[in-house]
């Protein structure tokens, strides 16, 4: 392995498989589990860099597929790479740009070669090979990398769930080969929809290829949460210990919870800033639509068992008062508050690990969260 990547496990927890860990970049060190806020376009939306960082955020996701739209990663390569680009001087992840291809493309026509499809900004056509998915990520420079992988529907029957998974996996060997920078981490990624068999299969592919850590795909993608868990449960015993695990796109407290409980590492999901821009807080409590009446007059802070920005000078009445203006301010302040709360719970997550005392904090988080 590359001495600038490794991943020291510190301590699984016996009873759950939970895993508290140290994963070493070239750009600083992750303490695992560990939640990843999405920057998209080189930007987490509505935050400075600084203020993502103060938010407790370790690393950040960066969107292949939109950053080769625009503004393209020939100009981000000109510009010094990503971290340079978006002026984030910690480790960072891009992803393939595979689930958009198959989610936000408005027509796509998907071969063993790779995927042809219609840009969702403009229409024009454009042509992804698992080669060119990798001089895309190579010339953006992130620490971790993604495989192109088929990310199959939720509802595809079996046949196409197999094809979808052995298409992945000839494109993981093709990825490998084009991958040129020694600097850069290549996960494979885990598909097979939400069966079984090809999720124990696939996971067994990834695990012979995971030289620096693995993603688990394809879930979290409208099946039911029940069913996410069972395919994180089957898949469990095939991965590898000695690498991170990652989960993909997944970030709301439960399936936090009951991921980390399932042995997996990273995290990443849009939902905390998405909902913030809706006027909608993760706490404590539970969730809170700051943009109901029944805070008009509710001078209290957001979380009291918050300590961020957000908490710590603002009411509920005043961010109702923001969100119902339209001030971008509101959500500025909520993606602020939802990012610290869902880092300040991998932590405790973290410290519950180590402490042996996860179970539970499982059971008193849910007691005031609510599942």
């Amino acid at each position: 392995m590359d001495q600038r990547f490794s991943f020291e496990l510190i301590k699984t927890d016996p009873e759950t498989g939970a895993r508290a860990g140290v994963f070493h970049t070239p750009h600083g060190d992750i303490e695992t589990p560990v939640y990843m806020p999405v920057g998209t376009q080189a930007t987490v939306k509505g935050l400075l860099p600084r203020d993502v960082e103060g938010a407790g955020a370790q690393i950040v996701l960066a969107n292949t597929y939109h950053l080769y739209m625009r503004p393209g990663h020939k100009l981000v390569e000109a510009a010094g790479g990503l971290h340079k680009f978006m002026n984030w001087h910690k480790p960072i992840l891009t992803d393939s740009g595979g689930f958009q291809v198959f989610s936000l493309a408005k027509l796509n026509d998907i071969t063993d070669e790779g995927v042809r499809f219609s840009s969702h900004i403009d229409g024009s056509r454009h042509f992804f090979t698992p080669e060119l998915v990798m001089e895309i990520e190579n010339s953006l420079g992130a620490d971790i990398v993604m495989q192109f992988d088929e990310c199959s529907e939720y509802g595809v029957d079996y046949a196409y769930a197999k094809r979808a998974l052995e298409r992945t996996q000839r494109w993981f060997e093709r990825c490998e080969r084009a991958h040129k920078r020694e600097d850069q981490a290549l996960f494979p990624i885990v598909q097979g929809n939400v069966f079984k068999d090809l999720r124990i299969e696939s996971a067994a592919f990834a695990a012979q290829h995971a030289k620096y850590g693995l993603g688990i795909g394809g879930l979290s993608v409208g099946e039911p949460k029940p069913l996410m868990y069972e395919m994180l449960d089957a898949i469990r015993p095939v991965l590898p210990e000695n690498v991170p695990r990652y989960l993909m796109g997944v970030g709301s407290p439960d399936c936090l919870i009951e991921g980390v409980l399932r042995g997996v590492d990273m995290f990443d999901c849009v939902l905390a800033t998405r909902i913030a821009r809706n006027g909608t807080a993760l706490t404590s409590r539970g969730k809170v639509v700051v943009r109901n009446a029944v805070y008009k007059e509710d001078f209290s802070p957001l979380d009291e068992a918050c300590d961020c920005y957000c908490c710590k000078n603002y009411s509920k009445a005043y961010l109702r008062h923001l969100v119902n203006a339209g001030e971008m301010l509101s959500s500025m302040l909520l993606s602020l508050h939802n990012i610290t709360f869902l880092n300040k719970l991998m932590r405790s997550l973290r410290r519950a690990i180590l402490d042996g005392g996860l179970k539970e904090f499982r059971e008193e988080f849910y007691a005031k969260y609510g599942e």
